[in-house]
């Protein structure tokens, strides 16, 4: 087993990855990059979000980083914003956090994701799941599996049988790249 490299936040914070490393206590630690469907529900999403941005009044971003707290930084798949200004690395709670589960995912990674964004203060977390077919999203510390995903309060909303037809109805035209 390869030991963990350890190095200092503000060193972290300094320098670039290729694809990006989340910050864990010191520890960097690789993500899963996303196959076909995650990256493809992950550009499908972000089309959605970047087309209702001036509707409801957000912005957006993939893969971002987010500092969760002093001592850690995660890269979700997409984060969403009130519009304004933003630092180069997140420091404030956004709107919502999107997770697309990548096949190399497990649970216990998830659950740890998921509690760093909730404890950050983030109100509204979604989780899609490609495999599945399915999303859930948990507000006031509640996980609800659900078809259309929502953040509370807001016009912000997401459909997944709608994406999950647009990812089929483009599953011939990919290759075998």
């Amino acid at each position: 087993m390869a030991s963990a490299i350890q190095i200092p936040v503000s060193e972290y914070l300094m320098t670039t990855f290729r694809p990006d490393r989340e910050y864990i206590d010191g520890e960097l630690r690789e993500r899963n990059v996303g196959k076909w469907e995650h990256a493809r529900i992950q550009w499908l999403l972000a089309h959605w979000f970047g087309n209702n941005e001036s509707n409801w009044n957000v912005i957006g971003s993939t893969e971002q980083r987010l500092q969760v707290s002093p001592t850690r930084v995660r890269v979700p798949d997409l984060v969403v914003l009130r519009p304004g200004p933003q630092p180069e690395i997140l420091i404030q709670p956004p709107l919502l956090v999107i997770e697309i589960l990548s096949p190399d995912d497990s649970y216990s990674d998830l659950q740890e994701r998921s509690q760093d964004y909730r404890q950050m203060g983030v109100e509204t977390v979604w989780i899609i799941d490609p495999k599945t077919r399915s999303g859930r999203m948990c507000s006031a510390s509640e996980w609800v599996e659900a078809e259309r995903l929502e953040v509370a309060g807001t016009p912000i909303h997401v459909h997944l049988n709608d994406i999950f037809r647009q990812l089929e109805s483009q599953a011939g035209t990919q290759g075998n790249a």
